[in-house]
């Protein structure tokens, strides 16, 4: 079994959430935030998500307040944020620390131990999975997820 599998995190509303019930899915994990300059590329990660949902893909948002405190509210105040602002369907979890003493374990497979290894620099950094649960692709916080780069590496995991 996959690595990504053996991890689990707690959805917006406290649920222990298994990524094993992903298995079989193209997977993007993304480190957002409410008020950074990249908020906007939630409008881009949904549009993707649902493009290429029904084909198995999901985009998993993983608010974190780790750069210049852009995700300073409570879940509820996320989860609010990104249905009414940008009508967000795809899974949210639990504020995590994408970096750091208290880094999530997730996050400290994706930045050491999967094939694309270094600290997440910023909100909005993408990690995509296929559907073998591989990390097959990393993407700068600057590349929005509608951009070609992205598209393509996601059909290439479906």
């Amino acid at each position: 079994m996959s690595p990504i599998y053996s991890f689990s995190a707690k959805d917006i509303h406290g649920k222990d959430v298994s990524l094993e019930s992903f298995k079989g899915k193209a997977l993007l994990i993304v480190n957002v935030a409410s008020q950074c300059g990249n908020t906007p590329q939630y409008k881009g990660l949904e549009e993707s998500y649902k493009k290429y949902h029904a084909q198995g893909f999901e985009v998993l948002g993983f608010p974190a307040n780790n750069f210049g405190a852009q995700e300073p509210g409570t879940e509820a105040e996320i989860e609010s944020f990104c249905s009414l602002n940008y009508g967000v369907s795809f899974p949210l979890f639990s504020k995590i620390s994408a970096v750091g003493p208290d880094i999530h374990p997730l996050y400290r497979y994706l930045t050491t131990q999967s094939p694309f290894p270094g600290d997440v620099t910023w909100n909005f950094a993408k990690f995509l999975v296929n559907r073998q649960g591989e990390v097959v692709a990393r993407f700068s916080p600057k590349t929005p997820p509608e951009s070609p780069e992205v598209q393509e590496a996601i059909q290439k995991a479906l």
